[in-house]
């Protein structure tokens, strides 16, 4: 019996991780379940799976949640805070954490989970695009397992050698890395439509049900960029290692090319209860609830290059990889900020890219050899990309210079 404590328990990721875990009962318990505000939904689960703790990040709604679980007659601990989500990622009881919490906010339960030497199931890609060298460095140090989960580095990890040594392609007898994306719901639309599309017709993604800020990012290709990062850093790759195509079905999540022209493919319905079940029972392979590929139904599979000019932000993940961690830690928190205020009808969708295009221009070169100096990067680049957005707001106009 594995207890697992759910980062971001009411996301997508949390609900299907939940879903999978109550299919094995025999195998897992849900030791705690943590949310930010969809207390009724916490409820609900916490009703489903019985937790010894609960957490909400907002302090201010500690005696809420109290009451509320406790008219109900749950007998779990309630917390709340940054403290708390470390304190359930990091207890001796737990075996596993799934790291699912979205954006910046998931990195400090997430590195406390490493230096615990847990099992991490990382959903949470924006752990290693704002800490990479010090994450990687923290897990091995204290022997924690990073197992991934989103859809695209789980398929890559299944198709590696079970030999595969960190960052040695060549001795793995591989070519290169085949990174696939759909390319979002705006993959056939006008260029110049782009900039009408508003947040309804961009968290309409053909072939997964996600949150709201990843909808976004995957009609823009940020979260292929942010996965391009991620990628370099839980394989060791470099960037010319990585080839990403879009693959409009969603069937194949990615591929590894081998030098002998042996290409191997993992395939499987656009469900991340697939990658989940993969992590959480590995090496072993359990029911995910998903349903096998029917390929007596597979139409054809497609794929082609992503377009710069369709796609500015995948380009812009690419060059901050390229530039060092404090790049991709601007760049983040840049798209971070950039998505809420679109989703808040405050600037349009070609203008997300145009805002953390000009914070990386502004942001400086530096080192960052702590997490303090991690998080005071993250804060400078997301007051940077205010101050850009209350500019375009005001004329409409983009315009960068170095600060």
């Amino acid at each position: 019996m594995q207890k697992v404590t759910i980062l971001g328990a009411t996301g997508s990721i949390g609900q299907s991780t939940i879903d999978v875990i109550l299919r094995h009962p025999d195998m897992f318990k849900v030791f705690a379940l943590t949310a930010n505000r969809n207390i009724d939904l916490l409820l609900q689960q916490a009703q489903l799976c019985q937790p010894e703790y609960v957490v909400v990040s907002d302090p201010k709604l500690l005696l809420h949640v109290k009451d509320v679980f406790s008219k109900n007659a749950l007998n779990c601990e309630v917390l709340a805070g940054c403290d708390a989500l470390e304190q359930v990622s990091s207890d001796a009881e737990v075996d596993v954490v799934m790291a699912a919490i979205v954006g910046a906010a998931g990195l400090l339960p997430t590195l406390a989970a490493a230096k615990a030497g847990k099992k991490v199931l990382l959903a949470n890609k924006e752990s290693l695009v704002m800490s990479g060298d010090l994450f990687i460095q923290t897990a091995n140090k204290n022997n924690a397992q990073l197992l991934p989960i989103d859809s695209e580095h789980n398929a890559i990890f299944q198709c590696l050698p079970t030999d595969f040594t960190y960052g040695d392609l060549e001795g793995s007898g591989i070519s290169n890395i085949i990174l696939t994306g759909s390319g979002g719901p705006f993959l056939s639309t006008p260029l110049d439509e782009l900039q009408h599309m508003g947040p309804e017709q961009a968290c309409a993604h053909p072939n997964w049900n996600m949150g709201r800020k990843i909808s976004v990012d995957s009609a823009t290709m940020m979260n292929k960029g942010l996965e391009f990062i991620e990628a370099r850093w839980l394989f060791g790759l470099q960037s010319k290692d990585i080839q990403v195509v879009l693959h409009p079905q969603s069937i194949i999540h990615s591929m590894v090319q081998y030098v002998d022209g042996s290409v191997l493919a993992q395939m499987g319905n656009p469900d991340m209860r697939t990658p989940i079940a993969h992590a959480l029972a590995y090496p072993q392979r359990i029911q995910s609830g998903v349903a096998a590929l029917d390929f007596k139904k597979l139409a054809d599979f497609s794929f082609t290059e992503p377009s710069q000019a369709r796609y500015p932000n995948l380009e812009l993940a690419i060059q901050a990889s390229n530039a060092g961690q404090y790049a991709t830690t601007s760049l983040n928190a840049a798209n971070e900020v950039s998505v809420a205020k679109f989703l808040n009808g405050e600037i349009g969708f070609t203008q997300i890219a145009e805002a953390n295009d000009e914070c990386l221009q502004q942001i400086s070169s530096h080192k960052l050899t702590s997490v303090d100096d991690v998080i005071a990067c993250d804060q400078q680049a997301r007051a940077v990309t205010c101050n850009i957005i209350k500019r375009i707001k005001t004329t409409g106009m983009v315009g960068a210079k170095n600060v």
